[in-house]
């Protein structure tokens, strides 16, 4: 029995447009968030990892929610990323969104600092305290260098803090989340079936950006019980899937390069450190998404 899906079941943590000269491009934003609205989802994720959060400032964060919010209306819920590695920043980033309307935050483990456990919950805390509004936890070890221990989740859980993005793939755990009253969603691409089979609410993409129909029929073919069609689409979004998260520069590099060979950008600007796809690499990622039919 999959979970109550508290902010839809098909999400996409998008991109942020940026212009030749590296400036934040709002309308271009705005644009990719009706382009993911407009093909299946329930819902967006601003200012995350494929947002490059780490490299925008809190004014440019809040212009990124406004216009996101502005662009989708009541159409899609909008959830804000405010993690970082320093507590102060990301009670900002925790009281502009709500100012902003956003209908929840994504708040992710600190990294590069590798606190202990104790320090995780204290940052959690002092962020969740700052608002009132719901709260995203999100767990990407691969990322932050710390996974967020089950007694941590036990501490934290409480009427705001009620959903995991999980990037750990340890599904045993996650239905443990779920007993714990968690609403799992999938945080990898290439476990977001399995993720369905254990119990989860839905999916916050990457490969969202170019297969949201393709991933919502997965999603509402496996609620209906037709689990034969839905991995049917599962398997033929490998090789998508691979093109966009199964090369080492990934991420907002891959995703804005989907949105250039669609149509929706006209370049695929990133800001430093990452560079944008080359040639070749862009050749490869085309010849991905043409293997799954997307292009």
């Amino acid at each position: 029995m999959t979970s109550p899906a508290p902010f839809g079941r098909m999400l996409t943590a998008m991109a942020t447009a940026f212009t030749d000269d590296g400036a934040v491009d709002l309308d271009a934003t705005a644009a990719i968030a009706r382009h993911l609205v407009d093909h299946g989802h329930d819902g967006v994720v601003v200012s995350g990892t494929t947002g490059e959060s780490p490299t925008t400032s809190l004014a440019e964060t809040g212009d990124i929610l406004r216009v996101v919010k502005d662009a989708v209306g009541d159409r899609a819920t909008v959830i804000a990323g405010v993690g970082s590695n320093d507590t102060a920043h990301s009670i900002d980033l925790a009281q502009q969104a709500e100012k902003l309307g956003a209908d929840a935050l994504l708040l992710v483990t600190p990294y590069y600092s590798k606190p202990g456990q104790a320090g995780v919950l204290h940052h959690f805390r002092q962020v969740v305290a700052a608002t009132g509004i719901p709260v995203v936890l999100y767990d990407v070890p691969g990322r932050t260098g710390t996974r967020i221990d089950l007694e941590t989740y036990e501490q934290i859980k409480g009427e705001t803090v009620v959903a995991v993005k999980d990037a750990v793939g340890d599904f045993a755990r996650g239905v443990r989340l779920m007993d714990l009253g968690y609403a799992v969603y999938s945080g990898d691409d290439a476990a977001n079936l399995a993720w369905l089979a254990h119990g989860a609410s839905g999916v916050i993409s990457v490969v969202g950006h170019v297969a949201g129909p393709a991933i919502r029929s997965m999603i509402e073919d496996f609620l209906d019980g037709n689990t034969t069609a839905a991995l049917k689409t599962y398997q033929r979004l490998v090789p998508a899937t691979d093109a966009i998260m199964g090369v080492p520069n990934y991420g907002a590099t891959t995703a804005k390069a989907c949105l250039q060979l669609l149509g929706v950008l006209d370049n695929r600007n990133v800001r430093g450190p990452l560079v944008p796809l080359t040639d070749d690499e862009l050749a490869a990622l085309r010849a991905g998404l043409r293997a799954s039919q997307l292009i």
